[in-house]
């Protein structure tokens, strides 16, 4: 297994500190809105780690968090806090917004195939947790108290900025653009570890502490929650580029603070998905849910196919087109996978399949490369030499990993279509659309006579052509 490493940034053989445990840890949702679909394909890629590893033989325990306290809208200790916001704007208490948000959050990824983590933590259970790790911070002088705040002093880590590679003045930049200095701060990229004195009033959410009633920063919940469940280090922690600079960075001064060791192996983080405006985020007001999909028409498993015909470490751009186009392609690939098990036979599976194993497994094990994994899953259903039934047990293997529901059909009027007669109207679809690329309309209308003739209706659409049995 070869995992991309954004701390050392190379490819790198993956070794886990256990063989016999791979320990996992990945930043979870802030519930006070609904997720994104950029949030979303971050989850999926996620869940293909997990079940790539577990493929591959591991045995995988993955932690992650539920931010359900104040989480401010900049890493900066700055900006509105996002749950008294939704609470505002839904007229709802945090808690009621919490709830309301992580219930939406978790049938999202159940309509998704996204494995659920082995442990989930909510941020507002560890609180004692968080006030006994900034104990230890505080002991060993790693903080210093500002205008009834517990700041953490970065000064004191030579490595800061070991993830980033940025310098401090970078840094300052990217994550403070436009903000105005804190004067309560020794260093602009000083985070707050416990608020007791902010800029909020009425905060619903406050807890007694060594200094004062207050809340938590939010960086402190990965640190502790990861800390509780899986020990002082664990082999991959996930999540956004847009947490490299500010709060994953922060994660590690803290952590490795705390115990004195380096605190994860290999970083591992998920690019953006963007539309024409650029990244995919909730600040612009209405943004895309998975609901939403669901709205105009599109199967959830549509958008998880979308999402694994592209590579994690890039940019991917959205559009309505290109996602009908995936779920085109994931209907047919359905479709052919329906006849060819409806039409299979109680034949012996081979060492035919094994070549095909392999495969799937070198592109798993290329930093997680699911388009070429589902390449893979095609040139299956091309080989004549598979008899149906390996072709269904390599299918129904891989669908391990891809989860994309494969092997489960609904009835429909194609059904009775055997898999040479899919074959059969594939290629004539193919020819069609050469013959229209060389302006050759009439045999191209004659190819459309004559599937209608046998029963074959063809409909043209923006994204490609679909067809359908009519009698």
């Amino acid at each position: 297994m070869k995992l991309y490493n954004t701390l050392t940034r190379t490819i790198e053989d993956f070794k886990p500190l256990d063989e016999n445990q791979v320990k996992i840890y990945t930043c979870g949702p802030t519930v006070y809105n609904f997720a994104h679909i950029g949030n979303l394909r971050m989850y999926i890629h996620e869940d293909i780690l997990v079940k790539s590893l577990e493929y591959l033989g591991y045995n995988v325990k993955r932690v992650m968090n539920i931010t359900d306290v104040g989480h401010l809208e900049s890493d900066a200790d700055d900006g509105e806090d996002k749950m008294l916001k939704g609470a505002k704007r839904e007229n709802k208490t945090v808690w009621e917004i919490s709830q309301f948000y992580t219930d939406a959050f978790f049938a999202d990824i159940e309509k998704l195939n996204i494995k659920k983590a082995d442990v989930i933590g909510k941020a507002t259970d560890y609180i004692n947790d968080y006030i006994e790790f900034i104990k230890v911070l505080e002991n060993k002088g790693f903080t210093y108290v500002s205008n009834g705040n517990v700041y953490f002093d970065i000064t004191k880590r030579d490595d800061y900025t070991k993830l980033s590679g940025m310098d401090l003045e970078q840094l300052k930049t990217a994550s403070r653009e436009d903000v105005t200095e804190d004067i309560n701060k020794k260093n602009p990229q000083d985070f707050v570890l416990w608020f007791t004195k902010s800029k909020f009033e009425n905060q619903a959410m406050k807890w007694d502490s060594p200094w004062g009633v207050g809340y938590p920063g939010w960086h402190l919940e990965c640190s502790v929650i990861s800390l509780k469940n899986l020990g002082e280090q664990m082999d991959i922690h996930c999540g956004g580029v847009d947490h490299i600079p500010v709060h994953h960075t922060n994660e590690i001064a803290q952590t490795e603070s705390y115990t004195g060791k380096e605190w994860v192996k290999y970083w591992w983080h998920g690019e953006f998905l963007i539309d024409n405006e650029g990244k995919m985020s909730k600040s612009s007001g209405e943004f895309l849910t998975l609901s939403l999909l669901e709205r105009k028409g599109f199967d959830p498993l549509s958008y998880r196919y979308f999402i694994l015909n592209s590579h994690y470490r890039k940019q991917l751009a959205f559009s309505f087109d290109s996602l009908k186009s995936a779920e085109n392609a994931y209907f047919k690939l359905k479709s052919r996978i329906k006849a060819i098990n409806q039409n299979k036979e109680n034949q012996q599976i081979s060492d035919n399949v094994n070549k095909y194993k392999i495969d799937f497994k070198e592109c798993l094990e290329d930093d997680l490369n699911t388009a070429n994994a589902i390449t893979v899953l095609y040139d299956i259903l091309k080989d004549d030499d598979l008899n149906n039934n390996e072709k269904i047990y390599l299918a129904e293997d891989f669908d391990r990993v891809l989860s994309l529901d494969l092997l489960k059909f609904k009835e429909d009027k194609n059904d009775d279509v055997h898999e040479d007669e899919v074959k059969y109207i594939e290629e004539m679809i193919l020819k069609r659309q050469n013959a229209k690329k060389e302006k050759n309309f009439q045999l191209a209308d004659s190819i459309r006579a004559q599937l209608l003739e046998n029963g074959i209706a063809l409909e043209d659409t923006r994204q490609g052509v679909n067809w359908k049995k009519i009698k």
